[in-house]
Order: structure tokens, then sequence, then C-alpha cells
């Protein structure tokens, strides 16, 4: 089974909207961990949006990159150029692969405006996510 990290810069949205679209694509297939550079727990916002597509994340953590450093990746997804950027190196042949998308945590508006920010991002990594399983898996 194979192991895939996917890596943001606070593991608080665009990673764990993906590990959660992941987990559910990828139906057992695999196993799924998302991870930050630095950690600013998870966004109640993206709870929400993934809440409303039928997909649990409330139960997420918000993980530093570090911890993970004893696994052995098969394939690192990073959804941010920051994270590409500032990636620590893994000691594995882990294929890469990255996709930026936007942070909707940085959207500037009222409370509707915004929570439709996290439904545009939510579907574009919804569509990668979904795409990424039927390739790799």
């Amino acid at each position: 089974m194979k192991n895939i990290l996917v890596l943001c810069t606070g593991n608080s949205c665009r990673s764990q909207i993906a590990e959660g679209y992941l987990r559910h694509f990828a139906n057992g297939k695999a196993h799924i961990y998302s991870a930050g550079i630095e950690t600013h727990g998870v966004n109640p916002k993206a709870i929400t949006v993934m809440k409303e597509d039928g997909i649990d994340i409330s139960h997420h953590t918000s993980n530093n990159v570090d911890e993970y450093a004893g696994i052995n990746f098969d394939l690192i997804i990073t959804v941010c150029d920051n994270a590409k950027e500032n990636c620590p190196y893994f000691p594995s042949k882990a294929k890469r692969f990255h996709h930026n998308f936007p942070d909707p945590a940085r959207c500037i508006g009222n409370e509707q405006e915004v929570m439709q920010e996290f439904r545009k991002v939510r579907e574009l990594i919804k569509t990668y996510c979904q795409q990424f399983v039927a390739e790799n898996l």
C-alpha cells in the first residue's frame, strides 16, 4: 500500500481538504497523511465546506512535516508554492507532484464571499484529487 503525503504551508486548509478527498477517492488503497512546514490548526471553514460535500475532516489534526520523518513516502504532493520551495528533503524515492491552489484563508470579504472562496478552492482540490487517484493508484 502506498504512503501519500500532502504538504502545505500551515496544514490548515488546502492540505486538509486534499487529505479528505484523497482518503475518499483512494477508498483504503493508500495511507494518506497531510502536514505543513508550520502548523496553524485545522481551519473551521475547511471543516464546514467539506461537511457540505459529505466528508468529515473534523477529526483531522494539524501536523508538522517533521512528525513524519520516519515514514517512507511513495508520493508527495505540494499544494502551494511556499511548501514546494521550503519542502524538506525526505530520504526516499518519493515521486513528487505540485499544484498551487489559491489559499482560501487569505480571502478578504464578508462571510458569504469568504465561504464562496472556500467552496471554489474545495472544488479545485476535489477535481485534482479524483484525477490524482485515478492516475496514480
